[in-house]
């Protein structure tokens, strides 16, 4: 059996943030929203966090060329959920995107099906060194290779 495509990373480190909150727990027993269907149903599904899936994009830019099927059923079978595959591979022509960030600092090449069934890249000429940091104080990475390129401060 393979490894999984994802990894878990440590939730209780300092300077982790997970976009913690109380939004439906806050709202359902407001003046507001005491009478409505709302406070009657289930707080819903928890959102899942701590996974990494790095492992998975650098899998899929590995396989590009290769036919979509083989490749989206074997990284389908090693994942706890198919979505994070279309984070990056476009389903429709419209959700094409040069390039995809995912996290703060972590940019990957934007794929797609072409008509072969083959997995392509939308823009093979784009690079490390054809974008841009958004800040000067993290690391920006472009399919695993840091940013050649300097942060420069926006005129006023």
């Amino acid at each position: 059996m393979k490894e999984p495509l994802y990894r878990r990373v440590n939730t209780r480190a300092r300077l982790v943030h997970h976009k913690h909150g109380g939004d439906y727990r806050h709202q359902r027993n407001t003046k507001r929203e005491r009478d409505s269907d709302l406070t009657r149903g289930s707080m819903g599904r928890r959102e899942r966090r701590g996974l990494d899936y790095t492992p998975l994009f650098r899998f899929l830019l590995g396989k590009i060329g290769e036919d979509w099927d083989e490749v989206r059923d074997e990284a389908a079978a090693r994942l706890d959920s198919p979505d994070p595959i279309y984070w990056l591979v476009a389903r429709q022509p419209q959700e094409r995107r040069d390039y995809v960030r995912i996290g703060e600092a972590s940019y990957y090449s934007g794929l797609y099906v072409d008509d072969d069934n083959r997995l392509r890249v939308v823009n093979p000429e784009l690079g490390a060194d054809d974008l841009e940091p958004a800040c000067p104080c993290c690391t920006h990475t472009f399919n695993g290779v840091r940013f050649t390129r300097k942060y420069r401060r926006p005129p006023l």
